[in-house]
Order: structure tokens, then sequence, then C-alpha cells
């Protein structure tokens, strides 16, 4: 059962594991992927060795989390395009690709379902629940939701809820996505296409978001692109002239290529659904009341799409209720994709 009242008959969900499991299950660390990642979490895929793991400076021996020591899960969402169920996925009772009838799915769907692994695996506590962006909601979903079955709570470059401004860039990508006539409705399956106007320009439009303006002024500055020797009069021209326009769209055309927009969707949407807050009247005093958990909250000084305040709402609260949190906020240039770069060591 999902908390928008759906009901799905059976799901997958993909998962890539680092490490031992001890004999007591005691040393299990779930890792939560933001956005556009997957289960993929560290080292070569097996498929591709030149793909490496989106968290690979932070998972494997001897790294901040030592595989040594830890047995690491790297899961990939319900909804997601990576090989759990999902829009691409056959529905059942159609024998058709769900498209655009997939199920809402939220953050708290997301957490359930992760549950449901641990109990598969026979993990009955994680020694810690950690993610980045939208993985750090989820974490902090976990100590709310299971609070007995999580021991450590990382949360790096997140926030409580999602401010208007971010609710606006989500919604801005999602119409992108939507007015592809590419789209159908969500059915391009049947079509045998894929709306890549609509997944470039949302990509583009997320993409800046993710960068401070100091790290892209110090990427691209303001130079244009000419050919030696030709002169830098202006063109009048909307081709690419500047190097960050370059950067933008190369970007866009390469997700476009491997993700999913009916799942681009789905998980902004799960993103601007995203309040523990507001079962509680809005106090977020009152939601984390329960936890069980140590926390280490993270944030970076030049991440304006999740900025420190709304990290030190989360540690606020959670001194309010006397809980033990720990709290870094790091002075780094590349805003909220400083989550792919920074470790725990820095």
């Amino acid at each position: 059962p999902l908390q928008s009242g759906a009901m799905l008959s059976g799901y997958d969900l993909v998962i890539e594991t680092y490490g031992k499991l001890n004999a007591d299950k005691s040393n299990a660390v779930l890792i939560c992927h933001a956005l556009n990642a997957s289960h993929h979490v560290a080292g070569p895929s097996p498929d591709n060795p030149q793909d490496i793991g989106w968290w690979d400076n932070m998972i494997g021996p001897g790294k901040p989390v030592d595989t040594d020591h830890f047995f690491v899960i790297g899961v990939n969402n319900l909804g997601s395009c990576f090989g759990s169920t999902g829009p691409m996925s056959l529905n059942p009772a159609t024998g058709k690709p769900y498209g655009a009838d997939f199920p809402v799915v939220t953050v708290e769907d997301w957490v359930n379902t992760q549950a449901r692994l641990a109990d598969k695996l026979g993990i009955r506590k994680f020694a810690a629940v950690m993610g980045g962006s939208l993985g750090g909601m989820q974490a902090l979903a976990w100590a709310i939701q299971f609070p007995k079955r999580i021991e450590h709570c990382v949360v790096i470059a997140s926030t409580p809820k999602l401010s208007a401004q971010n609710i606006a860039f989500n919604e801005v990508a999602r119409n992108a996505i939507l007015s592809d006539p590419d789209f159908h409705g969500g059915n391009y399956y049947e079509h045998v296409v894929v709306p890549k106007r609509g997944l470039r320009l949302a990509r583009m439009v997320g993409h800046i978001t993710y960068l401070s303006d100091d790290d892209m002024a110090e990427k691209f500055g303001r130079e244009l692109q000419r050919p030696e020797g030709e002169s830098d009069d202006y063109r009048f021209s909307f081709d690419v002239e500047f190097e960050v326009e370059s950067y933008l769209r190369h970007q866009g055309d390469k997700f476009s290529t491997y993700f999913d927009a009916n799942t681009y969707l789905l998980i902004t949407r799960a993103l601007d659904y995203f309040d523990p807050a507001r079962r509680c009247d809005g106090s977020l005093n009152r939601a984390l009341a329960e936890v069980q958990a140590k926390f280490l909250i993270v944030s970076f000084s030049t991440d304006w799409r999740f900025p420190p305040n709304r990290s030190r709402e989360i540690v606020q609260s959670l001194l309010s209720n006397k809980s033990e949190v720990t709290y870094a906020e790091i002075d780094a240039p590349h805003g909220h994709d400083e989550i792919g770069r920074a470790s725990c060591r820095e």
C-alpha cells in the first residue's frame, strides 16, 4: 500500500552491496540516493568498468564508510528507471508499461520498501542510514518512521521540506517535459519515442541550481567561444557562444539519453511532498520527538538549493528534543553539487 491509497501487487528493488554482513547483522549501512542516482554507489559497474559509482569517494576499503568493517547497501528506489519497478516496468494488469499510470510515490513509501528489504535480509537495525539531498530526506524519514531500527542518521545538504522557490524550480522542469510533443501524456513508450527536448531542459534548469555562482564564474567565466583568429564582435546568434551554454547543453543531452521522463516527474513530486512536520501541525520538533538515532547533519556554505539554514532547522529541533546531534557546515565552493565531491574526512 502506498500513501496515495494506491496498491502495488508486487515490486522489485535493485540493490548493490559492498563488504560483508557480520554474524549478528549489526554492521549494515543503507545508502539512499538523490534524484538521478541509483543503487550503483561505489566502484566500477559490473556491466561497464568505466561507470564508477556516484559516491565512490565515500564508500570502499579504507574510505569514510569503510567496507572492511561495514556491509553497505545501495538501493534503487521504487519508481526509478535503473531496474526497480517504475513507469517503464510492465503493469501486470495490462501487459504494457505503466507509463503515466504508475502511482505517485513519496519519500515515506521509499522508506517503507527499504524496511521490507531489511526484513528480507534479516537486518533488524541499521548501523547507519545516510544520504545527500533527497537521500538525506530518506535518512531523516527513517529516523522518524522506524526509530528503533537505525543507530546513526547522516543527512547531507538536505532540508526538512522544500521552499516555495525549490518547488517552483521543480515545476518549471516538469513543465519542460509535459510540454514536449513527444511526451504523449506519459505514454511515449507506445510511440517508441523519448521526450528528449523536455528532459534536456529539465536537466539544464536543475543543473543551474546545483552549482554556486562563484563556481560557475570560476569554471566558465564569460569568455566567448570563437575559432582562433575570429573577432569577438557580436554575432547576434542563438548558437552556443559562452562556455556555460555549452556545458549546460552537454549535461542536458547526456541526461536525456539515460533518464526516464516519467521517473523525473515522479521523483520531483516526491521531493515537493516531503514535509514530516505536516502531520504534526507544522511542528518539526514534534515530528522528531520520538527519534532515537545519533545524527550527523552536514551542509555546504555555497549551497543555495538547500542552504545551511535549512540544515540548522533540523539541528535546532533535534537539540530541542535533547537528541544527540553533530553539525558540520563546510566552507566549500561547489554549491549543492558538493555532495558528490566532499567526504566525511573533509
